[in-house]
């Protein structure tokens, strides 16, 4: 089999559009098409369903799809570890994160490698897990540094915990709740609040906090995936959040935000680092994790 074909046939898949295929592999169309014909004729069966609005894979390109992926990346790791082994502290990293490792896990960690690793290229994808995931899967990135979940829900990834972190109601520094002790659920119905959409975690577990107490859950005037936005908006008024420690860690530093003292309002998640079981890890990549071990280790303690 012609691995440039199926190269040709993954970035159509990836892209599920023929057009940006060939922006991405500078080929003409009549090429990238003759191309994925070929290979299906080789194989014997069709890959490709085309559709007004691009292309999907057949059961047998997503057959194609699955072990091409894990030959793609294997390549990929093979030069990164030719690269490395040309310069022990070169090579490229891609990893994605979520928005509470950006904040200061993964700055710490990389401003750790470019003091000693000069050298080495990381490229960051930031995303929630509904991304993540995926990526990881996929081969897009090397790993990817979030939330886990407490056992493996996906037979393609397995997660390593490195720490534990808990969640706070948080507010601007001044608000009238802030110097408040031992605030009771039922004084922060009436408040005005911005929070992570019903179905993520944060909100989920929010939401049990005050069935627990016999209230109804808080029915957020605004809902929202940016991390920038919900602490944005809480700066700027007496909006409240629920959300994890180190989100608003530096906030909390320079006495911009505070995390109001709510009775039974505690929740931890576990962060961790999240790898695909099947294939290998270039060496810059194994630096990498090994380094944001260390920098878990020493700045935020364990997950047990």
């Amino acid at each position: 089999m012609d691995y440039r074909k199926v190269q040709i046939f993954l970035a159509a898949v990836r892209h599920g559009d023929f057009t940006e295929a060939e922006a991405e592999l500078g080929l003409s169309q009549p090429a990238l098409s003759k191309s994925i014909k070929a290979l299906e004729r080789s194989l014997g069966a069709r890959l490709l369903e085309r559709g007004r609005f691009g292309v999907s894979p057949t059961p047998f390109g997503k057959a194609l799809l699955q072990h091409g992926q894990v030959v793609e990346v294997e390549l990929r790791h093979a030069i990164d570890e030719i690269e490395a082994l040309k310069d022990a502290r070169g090579g490229h990293v891609r990893l994605g994160c979520g928005p509470t490792e950006a904040n200061r896990l993964l700055p710490l960690a990389l401003e750790r490698l470019a003091a000693s690793d000069p050298a080495l290229r990381v490229t960051v994808l930031y995303g929630l897990n509904e991304a993540l995931m995926p990526w990881v899967q996929q081969g897009e990135v090397d790993f990817a540094l979030s939330s886990v979940p407490p056992r493996a829900q996906d037979p393609d990834l397995r997660h390593e915990p490195l720490f534990t972190e808990t969640a706070v109601v948080a507010a601007r520094a001044g608000h009238p709740l802030a110097t408040e002790r031992a605030l009771q659920p039922a004084r922060l119905q009436p408040c005005r609040w911005i929070l992570p959409r019903p179905r993520e975690l944060e909100r989920l577990a929010f939401d049990d906090f005050f069935r627990r107490h016999g209230l109804e859950p808080l029915a957020a005037g605004i809902a929202t995936t940016s991390t920038v936005l919900t602490k944005s908006y809480v700066l700027q008024s007496d909006a409240l959040t629920f959300i994890p420690r180190q989100l608003i860690w530096w906030e909390v530093q320079a006495r911009q935000l505070a995390a109001l003292d709510v009775v039974g309002a505690d929740w931890t998640r576990i962060v961790g680092l999240t790898l695909r079981r099947i294939g290998s890890v270039s060496p810059a990549a194994r630096h990498v994790a090994d380094t944001v071990r260390a920098v878990a280790a020493g700045q935020f303690g364990s997950a047990a």
